[in-house]
């Protein structure tokens, strides 16, 4: 297994990391036991970081990786999330001192641990001052229910003044080849400041699976039968929208035969064009069931030629594809 620094935590994580948003619901159905077998998968390969968040199923998710860690625990490096999800805060964002320990305390009895080894603000609550859940996160860490402090999907602005009261060690953003708007800012601050960055969204949603066509249709409870309208997240409208769904599934057929000359699958190429900036910690990728995390794993001990890196762009200029759109990750 390829390990890299996580930022300065002193942490050893492994470069492809098992994202559990998929088993909290929102992707449609999926097997718990299946789910179960892919996590132990994982670990067996030496992947050591799992994701998930309070927002995943409200509990669900964190639940299930316990059950599906077991007594592995102590070869998982566990990043969960909170502050996004409340239908009685204002933007369904609470970063309060309030919910960070009340948040804290559901995660950890919900995950069956006496600690994370990342907790992350999930969206900035920009109706409480940054310093309150900062200071609250710096006490959890004093208190040993956290070893490090991240922040997901905050702008550079806010990094910087979040900064200002507690470091940050670990940040998490959405970053593949489809959307690579965080090379703009984001990851230059991140190198210099010795952050850990986290790629979330790097096979783009299923986009890169290779798998989807015209004729694709989602289950109801997917998010993405949405085309791409999520709230007011910007996640998603370059990818699924009707007006850019048709040219992105033609760069994706591009791409096949580029990965066909390594020897590897869409999905491989893809996770390994994430993890050629050197800034990624771990690219993040969900997993139903132990193929997935083989598939996955073969993304590793290779790399993409710069000639083959410049087809790739070239690929997606020649259809028009949308990697660096004017907007950020969120409507105001």
């Amino acid at each position: 297994m390829e390990l890299r620094p996580f930022g300065r935590t002193g942490i050893q994580i492994s470069a492809v990391g098992f994202g559990c948003w998929e088993i909290g619901g929102g992707y449609g159905s999926i097997e718990e036991s299946e789910f179960i077998k892919a996590v132990n998968r994982a670990l067996d390969l030496g992947i050591n970081c799992f994701d998930t968040a309070e927002a995943y199923g409200f509990g669900a998710s964190e639940k299930s990786l316990a059950k599906a860690l077991g007594s592995r625990r102590k070869d998982a490096v566990i990043t969960t999330k909170f502050g996004v999800g409340y239908p009685d805060a204002p933007n369904y964002r609470d970063s309060t001192r309030k919910r960070v320990v009340e948040s804290i305390d559901k995660s950890l009895k919900a995950l069956d641990t006496d600690y994370v080894d990342v907790y992350l603000i999930h969206w900035p609550d920009r109706v409480t001052p940054f310093e309150e859940p900062m200071q609250a996160l710096d006490e959890l860490v004093k208190q040993g229910k956290v070893k490090a402090v991240g922040l997901s999907n905050f702008k550079l602005s806010e990094i910087e003044r979040c900064a200002r009261t507690r470091r940050v060690d670990v940040v998490q953003y959405c970053w593949n080849m489809f959307d690579r708007r965080m090379q703009k800012e984001i990851f230059p601050y991140c190198r210099e400041n010795g952050i850990g960055v986290m790629a979330y969204g790097s096979l783009a949603y299923g986009m890169l699976t290779g798998t989807l066509s015209e004729e694709s249709a989602f289950e109801k409870g997917d998010w993405r039968s949405r085309q791409g309208k999520l709230g007011n997240i910007n996640l998603f409208q370059h990818l699924f929208g009707p007006d850019h769904f048709l040219n992105n599934l033609r760069a994706v057929e591009d791409l096949k035969p580029i990965a066909k000359r390594y020897g590897k699958s869409l999905p491989q190429l893809a996770l390994r064009w994430t993890l050629t900036n050197p800034v990624i910690s771990t690219a993040l990728v969900g997993c139903r069931n132990p193929r997935e995390v083989d598939d996955n794993a073969g993304a590793l001990g290779w790399s993409i030629s710069d000639a083959d890196m410049k087809e790739i762009d070239a690929v997606f200029a020649r259809h028009g594809a949308i990697t660096m759109p004017e907007m950020w990750l969120e409507t105001e």
